[in-house]
């Protein structure tokens, strides 16, 4: 089964939301729904980076990663690359 990572970021905020998935389409609806205790209170959200990966376990593994320090900082390289 294939897994996903996400990250949203609040337009109400501006803070992000870091999550995993088997079902992206229907987790986001969930999101935008208000279905989630997270965010519900942040929204409007907005989805601004996804990654599919080979399993759910490991797109659990990397959802974890990216909420540690140096996953911030891979993050953050990330998104550097997209400005270029």
């Amino acid at each position: 089964m294939k897994g996903y990572i996400y990250i949203l970021l609040s337009l109400k905020d501006y803070k992000t939301y870091t999550g995993s998935t088997d079902n992206l389409e229907k987790r986001l609806k969930e999101h935008h729904n208000g279905k989630c205790k997270a965010t519900v209170n942040r929204r409007p959200l907005q989805l601004i980076y996804s990654e599919k990966i080979d399993s759910l376990d490991e797109a659990r593994k990397r959802e974890k990663y990216f909420k540690t320090a140096s996953g911030r900082r891979a993050l953050k390289k990330i998104f550097e690359d997209f400005k270029k």
